[in-house]
């Protein structure tokens, strides 16, 4: 096991801070991000679709498909944001939610988890929503997510993940 050293915050931002860590007394640090959990929800309706956003991602200057989910807020916990999340993304509520698992979204550079969720026989909410500005919310049946993805339409490593792990637990069907 190595012997890690100081660690020191060169660069921060209220998204991500740089972490400069000494490993095995080398001379040069070894730099990763610091940044909140993640949370992504796998959420179907009683109609056994599927709710899927799409909006613009700078990063990748395009409009991917993408499953409902965002980051976890200080003192929350990942269940409840992954709730908050699929309201604020889709306008739906989460009445049964399950983990699927939680992930190292990048062990090589990332410090964070990626909780994800199944949401089965999502409701749309109760009380008035307004989409977010920019998001799209969209709907398909489980086979033709699986046609996304074989497609390169539906290609957030991410996201993939979450689906297979739905799938694999038996959560997803696919008709």
């Amino acid at each position: 096991m190595p012997k890690l050293g100081e660690t020191t915050v060169p660069y921060s931002t209220p998204w991500f801070d740089i972490l400069a860590t000494k490993v095995d007394d080398s001379e040069a640090p070894y730099y990763h991000l610091r940044l909140p959990d993640y949370v992504t929800v796998v959420a179907t309706t009683s109609r056994n679709s599927v709710l899927m956003v799409r909006q613009y991602r700078p990063a990748v200057n395009c409009h991917p498909l993408e499953l409902p989910g965002g980051t976890v807020e200080p003192g929350e916990q990942p269940e409840d944001a992954a709730r908050r999340e699929l309201a604020e993304e889709t306008g739906y509520h989460a009445q049964d939610l399950t983990l699927l698992g939680t992930l190292l979204p990048d062990c090589g550079r990332l410090s964070n988890k990626l909780w994800c969720f199944h949401a089965r026989d999502v409701v749309p909410l109760t009380t008035p929503w307004k989409p977010e500005d920019g998001i799209e919310v969209v709907e398909c049946s489980p086979a033709e997510l699986i046609e996304y993805i074989h497609q390169g339409k539906f290609n957030h490593a991410l996201n993939l993940a979450a689906v297979l792990l739905s799938l694999l637990q038996g959560h997803l069907q696919v008709k």
